[in-house]
């Protein structure tokens, strides 16, 4: 019983207002009319309501009805949503699957594999948080995410399980009117270190460690999006993901730099990895989304 009423009741309630009549509505449940009426009866009186016009031929739902069928509906919902999780638990799957990603994460193939993940678990809660650069990393150690789709650098930590996804290749580019790619040849250091360079950045470690940076003139900034405006509008150069840039690159917004014995190239693609604690292992459903992203990214 939820409070005053059974989920019994409430099915037998959506069930006459899908059959239209309480002897239908006794047929497709499997009991006779009798026991419905006595059924609809009972939750009246308790609610202290009328649910059905009873003085036609047939019942017909009040305006107070009609809107606790409704309620009827989104509560047996939840109800049969509460069997299913928990019988899913049963059998291994996560109670809730909490997954973070961070910004330079291509999202195309993260996204079909979400609509396949809810199609093979379609009970699964799922939680999904985009954060800057590192934060993915910070919730998966707070336990706040049991995956993270994420770069590590330097390098892999110890207490970390990381699976190779992807490596994304990072191209220096800049806007066509900018002074850099007026210069129409190779860049040396010393052409970068007099301009800004747009630099994607930790929000909670905006000091620490900076990779690919040339020269002092950094702007930091969390996310892509706002790092493209600044890009396209000719206020500084950058790295940016392949993927992003190539329509940019295509209709003449953005022009590719060569840069001389560029430190960045010798480190090859960037890795973006599926990662999770070395001491919590994913479940059945989270360690089903690696292996579709690997079939997929494969």
């Amino acid at each position: 019983m939820i409070g005053n009423f059974t989920l019994d009741q409430l099915r037998v309630l959506t069930t006459i207002a899908e059959t239209g009549s309480f002897s239908a509505a006794g047929r497709s449940l499997g009991r006779a009319q009798s026991a419905i009426s006595q059924a609809v009866a009972t939750l009246e009186d308790v609610q202290g309501v009328t649910l059905f016009d009873r003085s036609g031929f047939r019942p017909v739902l009040t305006d107070v009805g009609r809107v606790l069928v409704a309620q009827a509906r989104s509560v047996l919902a939840s109800a049969a949503r509460f069997d299913a999780i928990a019988a899913s638990t049963r059998e291994g799957i996560e109670a809730e699957l909490a997954v973070a990603i961070d910004p330079l994460v291509p999202t195309a193939a993260f996204i079909d594999s979400l609509h396949a993940l809810r199609a093979a678990f379609p009970f699964l809660p799922v939680s999904f948080s985009t954060e800057g650069l590192g934060g993915a990393e910070r919730r998966l150690r707070r336990g706040d995410a049991a995956l993270a789709f994420c770069i590590l650098l330097p390098s892999v930590p110890d207490d970390i399980v990381a699976l190779p996804l992807l490596g994304i290749d990072l191209v220096p580019v800049v806007s066509p009117a900018h002074p850099l790619a007026l210069l129409n040849r190779p860049l040396a250091a010393g052409d970068l270190e007099e301009h800004i360079q747009l630099v994607l950045s930790d929000p909670a470690a905006p000091d620490g460690p900076s990779y690919g940076i040339i020269g002092t003139r950094a702007w930091r900034f969390v996310d892509l999006a706002r790092r493209m405006d600044f890009l396209l509008a000719g206020l500084g150069w950058c790295r940016m993901p392949e993927h992003l840039i190539a329509p940019h690159l295509a209709d003449g917004r953005l022009v590719a730099l060569t840069i001389e014995d560029d430190p960045a190239s010798a480190t090859g693609p960037l890795m973006i990895y599926a990662a999770h604690m070395r001491n919590r292992a994913p479940g059945r459903a989270g360690a089903w989304l690696l292996s579709e992203l690997q079939a997929r990214l494969g």
